[in-house]
């Protein structure tokens, strides 16, 4: 903001939509901004680095003087210019070894030197990069040197423009855990010398799962939010679907991209009447399906068919795929085929286990089967204990024992999971049913 329109605001207001906006700015831009940067200095950890700093400088400057015009310049020009300054401190800092050891060669010429970086800044505004950088960014970030945790928190914190606090609650860990993740993570790609592009065709293939996982997480947190007081981040979810997009095109004949693509895309198409006027959430029971995006299901089922079409059999996002389509194609709530959704979790949950399939599984057998024969799925998960500490499975047995007339533990059941809520507008839901009970 800036001119007469800021003169009418109060410092406070001022200084508040300045930090708005830094926050907006680079939740949606993130990945294009440390992808600018790092192709301009060819180095990732570098350019995290740089990003960052950009970030800092812009949360005291734009409150204090005002949005600039265009607040992606303005951050790209202020990472360039550390970018620049930490190679002249590399460069300075080398040649001071170099003479300490041996003496500077005939020259100044060493390996340590700066590299030659591009006079024209327009490097970094060029549109016709800007795909390429966020897929590179992508499989960097997907590297097999980083462990998967590593991978998970970096990607979502440069690609998909979350906070550490963000990640931390899409993990499911401490936030200093996940800052020791993404700085060991910047560490091992510096020392490993992962280079900054996409790899030939012969290396895709053992990153590609992990880069179809990271997106998924990437679209689950745009969703349904972890944290914060809006239960759809649509700016998250769209950036994950286009990715699956640029991914299908990279690898068309891999199955699981095309599930993953028809997964995101037949999901999507709820968004329209997910959120009610005032942003609520609406459950898809009371979802009106004509607000569903029709376009979108035929993608996602179209992206679906390539899937089913490669022979081999679903993977797990493919299975995913199906269930949503089950649901997209229930003209409404009541004639969904809850058996052949049970069926699918039953096949989903053979390949790719885990207690939150389960936990949707149950919600399943519910519908098709009534609540007492899925308590039992739901009591079982919590005995493993792999998701304590969450809110998923009180609310889950809040919901069965609600149906089951066991008032009063549904509500201690349905209160607890509100306590554990880290999202706004799902705690209200939660709250809500609780009051009801």
């Amino acid at each position: 903001m800036a001119g007469a329109a800021r003169d009418q605001l109060s410092a406070p207001d001022a200084a508040d939509a300045g930090r708005r906006a830094v926050e907006a700015v680079w939740r949606i831009d993130a990945a294009r901004i440390v992808g600018a940067l790092a192709r301009y200095t060819g180095d990732f950890p570098l350019a995290e680095d740089v990003a960052s700093e950009a970030l800092a400088e812009a949360l005291i400057a734009w409150p204090r003087d005002g949005v600039p015009r265009d607040p992606v310049a303005w951050l790209l020009s202020v990472g360039r210019r550390r970018a620049i300054d930490a190679f002249r401190r590399r460069s300075a800092r080398d040649e001071r070894y170099a003479a300490l050891g041996q003496g500077l060669r005939e020259g100044g010429a060493h390996a340590g030197a700066a590299p030659d970086l591009p006079d024209d800044p327009d490097v970094l505004w060029d549109p016709d990069r800007i795909e390429d950088d966020r897929l590179a960014l992508l499989f960097v970030a997907c590297h097999p040197v980083l462990p998967k945790e590593a991978r998970l928190a970096l990607t979502l914190r440069v690609v998909g423009g979350l906070t550490s606090e963000q990640v931390a609650a899409s993990l499911l860990v401490p936030v200093p855990t996940v800052q020791a993740r993404i700085t060991r993570a910047k560490k091992t790609l510096a020392a490993a010398g992962v280079p900054f592009a996409v790899p030939p065709a012969a290396e895709r293939a053992e990153r590609l799962g992990s880069v179809l996982n990271v997106v998924y997480v990437l679209f689950t947190e745009g969703s349904s939010a972890s944290t914060g007081d809006s239960w759809l981040r649509l700016d998250l979810a769209h950036e994950a679907v286009r990715l699956a997009r640029v991914l299908v095109r990279l690898v068309p004949d891999e199955p699981e991209a095309q599930g993953l693509l028809a997964l995101l895309e037949l999901t999507a198409a709820r968004f329209p009447a997910r959120t009610g006027p005032d942003g609520e959430p609406v459950l898809l029971a009371d979802q009106d399906r004509r607000r569903w995006d029709a376009s979108a299901i035929r993608r996602g089922r179209a992206a679906l068919g390539r899937a089913r079409a490669v022979g081999r059999g679903l993977g797990p996002y493919g299975l995913q795929a199906a269930i949503a389509e089950q649901h997209a194609v229930a003209r409404a709530f009541g004639e969904t085929d809850w058996d052949a959704i049970v069926a699918l979790y039953e096949a989903l949950g053979s390949v790719a286990p885990s207690p939150v399939v389960e936990l949707n599984r149950a919600v399943a057998v519910c519908m098709a089967s009534g609540p007492a024969a899925a308590l039992p799925i739901v009591d079982a998960v919590a005995a493993g204990g792999a998701l304590r500490g969450t809110y998923l499975v009180p609310s889950a047995r809040g919901e069965l024992l609600a149906r089951l007339g066991r008032t009063e533990e549904a509500r201690a059941e349905l209160e607890a999971a509100a306590r554990l809520c880290g999202n706004a507008r799902e705690r209200a839901v939660l709250v809500g049913k609780a009051a009801a009970l």
